[in-house]
């Protein structure tokens, strides 16, 4: 089995659901970064075998397909479009690695691509004949009494896992500081006159303890807001990075698992761990760790759970001094990871939760 390199990662800005992005169906929003990756890893669209997408929010249509043809990619490409909500995106880049390593493919484009402004209103049609009824989103589990809003769901953490809202608050605050912090230029591929995450901003404590509550301790400082993004990231051969010269970063393996699906918050922990035992790797042997802060209280408890040291957690800032673009959202935490490790070298981990008790993790090495 061939070992798979990544060799270009890059992603838009991320913007608020309604702003700078809202006008961009998903091929425009896409397509861009997905040209811009191909270019940076040494590669003409002609060379990519397939693109792995995940995508939340749409309604179907295989949208991998549409930002392939948007991009110039070559017809052939058909598109894969992963609906796994929040990890679609990290998963994204397993399913590439895989294809890669079993020799289905030498070179596919892997990520995200969300528009929350865009996304389809859903309606349920009446078994009786009546009016069509609207609903905001589908069920994650068979059972109703396991399938809590995200909201609740993130509070019911925080209150089993003895994490208060100042606590969560000091992470949010802690999460814009370091991305306002840092030097965030050359991952991003300017989308709509946006060359930034518009929603990082200095949140003071004051600020923090005024911000409206959504559900007991998860304020909107504390929570992501939804937003608009996409991510790509550029998987190959070994046999390919050594014909191009070009080392890039290694593909350690990468796994989804499921958990309590009344507490989704929790699953990444076991991902974590059961990928670095299964690379005879602990967390004392990270260098950095990407964890999708859906809510601070959701990256506290995992960076508790999984032994992670909070100092190599996010250290250029994470969701929540971003916004949350669902299915892209992974895929970014996967661009950050490549690029803090190519400033820190090391081994890094990526990992995000989804509805439902879902966690994937992927591992990085330089």
């Amino acid at each position: 089995m061939s070992g798979v390199r990544l060799l270009a990662a890059l992603r838009s800005p991320v913007a608020p659901r309604g702003g700078a992005l809202s006008r961009l169906e998903l091929p425009a929003l896409g397509a861009p970064v997905l040209r811009a990756a191909v270019a940076a890893a040494g590669l003409a669209p002609e060379a990519v075998d397939e693109l792995v997408l995940g995508n939340a929010l749409g309604a179907g249509g295989n949208p991998a397909r549409l930002v392939a043809l948007a991009a110039g990619l070559p017809e052939r490409v058909g598109g894969l479009t992963l609906d796994r909500q929040c990890c679609g995106g990290l998963d994204a880049l397993v399913v590439a690695a895989a294809m890669i390593a079993s020799g289905q493919a030498e070179i596919v484009a892997a990520g995200g691509v969300e528009s929350y402004s865009r996304r389809p209103l859903r309606l349920r049609t009446d078994p009786e004949g009546g009016p069509p009824a609207a609903y905001d989103r589908p069920p994650f589990t068979p059972w109703p009494e396991l399938d809590p809003e995200m909201d609740a769901a993130a509070d019911a953490l925080g209150a089993e896992g003895g994490i208060p809202r100042v606590e969560q608050d000091a992470w949010a605050i802690d999460s814009h500081a370091k991305a306002l912090a840092a030097d965030l230029s050359g991952e991003i591929v300017p989308l709509a006159g946006l060359g930034r995450d518009v929603f990082t901003r200095v949140l003071s404590p004051p600020l923090a303890a005024r911000a409206p509550v959504l559900s007991g301790a998860i304020t909107a400082a504390n929570a992501a807001v939804a937003a608009d993004g996409a991510a790509i990231c550029i998987l190959v051969s070994e046999r390919v990075a050594a014909r191009l010269g070009r080392e890039g970063l290694r593909y350690r393996g990468g796994l989804t698992l499921g958990g309590r699906p009344d507490m989704p918050g929790l699953a990444p922990v076991a991902a974590i761990r059961t990928l670095l035992e299964r690379q005879g790797l602990t967390a004392a042997d990270l260098s950095v760790a990407e964890i999708m802060e859906a809510y601070a209280v959701q990256a506290i408890a995992c960076l508790r759970g999984a032994g992670l040291d909070p100092a190599i957690v996010n250290p250029g800032g994470g969701g929540l001094a971003r916004g949350h673009p669902v299915g892209a959202s992974g895929a970014i935490n996967a661009v950050r990871l490549v690029h803090e490790l190519r400033a820190r070298g090391g081994v890094g981990i990526a990992a995000i939760a989804a509805a439902g008790g879902l966690g994937t993790a992927v591992l990085l090495s330089s």
